[in-house]
């Protein structure tokens, strides 16, 4: 008799434990409520619109790429084309180097590549969520060196960046 109390009690217990563990992400993530489907619409590059940015070809469909491959590795929500329960959309406001020290020479020592993004948020399960923000990392590089020198590192830092700060802010509550 012991052994089969002993044996239900296991499983109400083994029950009870893996239903919890439903609840908690180990990436830290909280996913609304409902929400199964996310979209990421295409971020225009408009940082050609603001003095001392430039416009980087192939920046918007790569910061786009990188922030839906972040949502999928770090989430159980799928991507969708349109109709999505939380929508990513925004464009990008900043590209651009400025020296941070100069030698005696009055050369730059070091530059800065700073990428900004403004990003509009909507949970159409929860619009106390939504929210319109601008994000921004940088790169630091020696001043011998050119942006193409450093582009596809410099590129990979900020984006890991950006789509952590953003993903945090939306999904973490960081």
């Amino acid at each position: 008799m012991n052994n089969k109390v002993f044996l239900h009690l296991s499983i109400v217990f083994c029950h009870i434990f893996f239903i919890s563990c439903g609840i908690y992400s180990f990436t830290g993530s909280s996913i609304p409520i409902g929400a199964k489907t996310f979209q990421v619409n295409y971020f225009e590059n408009m940082a050609g619109n603001r003095p001392g940015s430039t416009v980087e070809p192939g920046l918007d469909r790569d910061f786009t790429v990188a922030l839906q491959d972040y949502i999928l590795n770090q989430s159980n929500l799928n991507l969708v084309n349109e109709d999505g329960d939380l929508i990513y959309e925004g464009e990008i406001t900043k590209y651009g180097v400025t020296p941070m020290a100069s030698t005696a020479e009055l050369t730059a020592a070091q530059n800065r590549l700073t990428m900004s993004v403004n990003i509009r948020y909507i949970n159409t399960k929860n619009e106390d969520d939504n929210f319109e923000r601008e994000f921004s990392f940088y790169f630091d590089f020696p001043g011998e060196l050119q942006v193409y020198d450093v582009k596809d590192d410099a590129l990979r830092e900020i984006f890991e960046r950006l789509t952590q700060d953003i993903f945090n802010q939306t999904l973490a509550k960081w």
